[in-house]
């Protein structure tokens, strides 16, 4: 074996390229941080060959001193720590000295800067790790470091490298992620000469718009909110707006980009009640927090961190956006769809998976019925069998037979309803199912003209305000509910809305207990757990206590499972345990029981809601749709399908080409 021997600067600093320098993005990063370290208010970055053949970042920050512009470039010497106390509560950006020395390593570097007071800028090159001698130079008070031929002397390293265009592509999501976190600065990008973006000084919102487009910032929640010494603020998407892709998820920490499992944990958990699996959420989360209650000093790429207490940061972001989430209801948004996109086409639309219906009676809920042609689709025309295809003939239209409800059936809806949808005590969640449901004396009658609530009365006397989902008008094809509202016509998935108000409120009333109930096993189940997950077991004794699951410590690292809760009665008692050890041991805090039960109660409340096909009355409509006014994340089902869209006037009109 060979003799032990100090490796050369040049060498070690090469070694430190391959963690810091994984491609031109990660080399970008280094340097325009660098430049917000130095407060600068705009950062200019150019790239050539997707930043393989060239990287120029321009600040006008405070400038290096004339007789550090050497210094910089060595490894381990940096302006941001001085003592393992300045480690320990480092704000800046940067802070290892590894940056600039490790690029400098690879390439051929040029660096100028200048300071105020200074009368003239210097100029340092490095090449293949060596230095020239500081020069004097011409450049305006800042920085400008150009990073070019990249991995020229390491022909291996650049082999590793993609096309350009994907280094490119690398390079814009790195500045973008900068320029969210920091929108007071102005961020530019140029690529081969020609203008990517230009982003101004801007608010957080403004910042978010720009990056995120128009369609996020119009369907998202805005967050704020603290705990202590945290605070976590930005916007997550409706659920409406999820895609099946991740490229719209930002998570940062004092301003730094990071991939952290807690807060990702967290969001997933916030959104499984809103969201279907498959589909993943938009969000831009920033959370700021003492900077030693986080160790950002974890990996060189500095994406990677350690929080103090990571318990009471996955409560903060669950809780934060779980809150946020509730508030998607009727009351509390102007429309479900998507970036409130307006409907261009409605045949486009997909129907619902609970469209098929009857071809023969359309049942309507005032007791009317639109009968079809026997045998007949409605895309089946005449002389269909001859290849040709020939207008409907006229038929005049059919006066329906008039029906008022009887008193019987009003008061049999009345109670009927009232019965499923009890008011809930005060104190609770925020969700109050209404107990009543309007009077039919209350309500329009068939033969009456409906009253005009946009105009007050002769009198002066204010018309009443309609309810954001107004009243319900008719049943369409025993699926959808059809009510007019303030300008506008609703439709609602009658089976999806019954569905969240039920589901809401069982959780509701499990929640409002303040324990899960538990059940006693005959015999106790044992398994052998890890060492980790019998430590969890030890710090975590209460906590499962309140989960309904007790467990017991048998020694020589075994558990016994000694109750479970009662809701999940059948379910493999040490899978169950060892699923919600793993998680306490990850993440600080386990919502697999609750989620779990949550299955159960949405299967239950799923089969206990109103199927296609069923006639309600118009009583039992409206008062669906005053519970999901009232019923927290009623713009969606349990399986993250809208209850309901909206078509306002405007969107009619256009349809029918009335005032073009």
């Amino acid at each position: 074996m060979s003799r032990i021997a100090t490796l050369p600067d040049h060498l070690v600093n090469q070694i430190a390229a391959g963690e810091v320098v994984e491609r031109p993005a990660n080399a970008l990063k280094e340097i325009v941080e660098n430049s917000i370290d130095a407060g600068a208010t705009a950062v200019e970055v150019e790239l050539a060959g997707g930043g393989i053949r060239l990287i120029r970042v321009t600040d006008n920050g405070s400038g290096i001193h004339p007789d550090d512009i050497e210094l910089a470039l060595h490894r381990h010497a940096t302006s941001k720590i001085q003592t393992l106390n300045d480690l320990e509560h480092v704000a800046s950006m940067g802070f290892r000295g590894e940056g600039l020395a490790s690029i400098a390593s690879v390439s051929r570097l040029t660096l100028t800067s200048r300071q105020a007071d200074s009368a003239h800028a210097h100029q340092v090159k490095a090449e293949d790790g060596k230095l020239s001698t500081p020069a004097a130079a011409a450049h305006p008070v800042g920085t400008t470091v150009e990073v070019a031929e990249l991995f020229f002397n390491t022909p291996a390293r650049r082999k590793f490298l993609k096309s350009e265009n994907t280094e490119y592509a690398h390079c814009a999501t790195m500045l973008e992620r900068l320029a969210l976190a920091h929108p007071h600065i102005a961020f530019s990008l140029k690529r081969d000469g020609k203008s990517v973006f230009h982003y101004p000084a801007h608010s957080q919102n403004e910042r978010i718009a720009a990056i995120l487009g128009d369609d996020f910032q119009t369907a998202s929640l805005e967050i704020d909110s603290g705990a202590g010494i945290m605070r976590l603020y930005g916007a997550v998407s409706k659920p409406t707006f999820a895609k099946g892709k991740s490229d719209k998820q930002y998570c940062f920490v004092n301003h730094r980009f990071v991939r952290d499992k807690v807060m990702l944990h967290a969001v997933k958990q916030a959104y499984r009640d809103v969201l279907h699996n498959a589909l993943t959420p938009a969000f831009v989360l920033f959370l700021e927090l003492p900077p030693e209650a986080v160790d950002v000093n974890v990996h060189p790429t500095k994406t990677e961190i350690r929080f103090r207490d990571s318990r009471q940061v996955h409560q903060l972001v669950f809780h934060s956006i779980n809150k946020a989430l509730a508030d998607t209801r009727a009351d509390q948004t102007e429309s479900v769809s998507n970036a409130g996109e307006i409907l261009h086409d409605v045949m486009g639309v997909k129907p619902s998976e609970n469209s098929a219906a009857p071809q023969t009676d359309y049942p309507f809920s005032d007791g009317l019925s639109l009968t079809a042609a026997p045998q007949q689709s409605r895309f089946d025309y005449p002389n269909a069998s001859s290849g040709k295809t020939a207008p409907m003939p006229y038929q005049a239209a059919r006066t329906p037979q008039q029906r008022s409800l009887s008193l019987r059936e009003n008061q049999a809806a009345l109670q009927t309803y009232a019965e499923l949808f009890k008011k809930s005590p005060a104190g609770g969640i925020g969700f109050e199912p209404s107990a009543t449901v309007p009077d039919s004396s209350s309500m329009p009658s068939e033969n009456a003209a409906a009253p005009n609530y946009r105009t007050d009365d002769a009198d002066g006397t204010p018309a009443p305000e309609l309810p954001p989902l107004g009243f319900a008008i008719a049943q369409l094809l025993g699926i959808y509910i059809l009510a007019q509202a303030e300008e506008s016509l609703i439709l609602v998935d009658m089976h999806a809305a019954a569905e969240r108000v039920n589901y809401e409120k069982m959780k509701h009333q499990r929640d409002t207990a303040g324990h899960l109930q538990s059940q006693q096993l005959l015999i106790p189940v044992t398994f052998t757990a890890g060492h980790e997950e019998t430590a969890a077991f030890a710090d975590h004794a209460d906590t499962l206590k309140n989960y309904g699951l007790e467990l017991s410590d048998l020694g020589g690292n075994t558990l016994a499972v000694r109750t479970v809760p009662a809701m999940l009665g059948k379910t493999d008692p040490a899978a169950l345990a060892r699923d919600v050890l793993h998680e306490l041991t990850q993440h600080g805090e386990s919502q697999t029981i609750a989620a779990l039960e949550n299955q159960i109660l949405a299967t239950m409340s799923c089969h206990g809601s109103v199927r296609a096909g069923r006639q309600l009355t118009l009583p039992e409509m409206n008062a669906l749709l005053r519970d999901m006014e009232r019923t927290p994340r009623s713009n969606q089902c349990n399986h993250g399908r809208p209850t309901w869209v909206k078509l306002t006037l405007k969107e009619l009109d256009a349809l029918f080409l009335r005032g073009q």
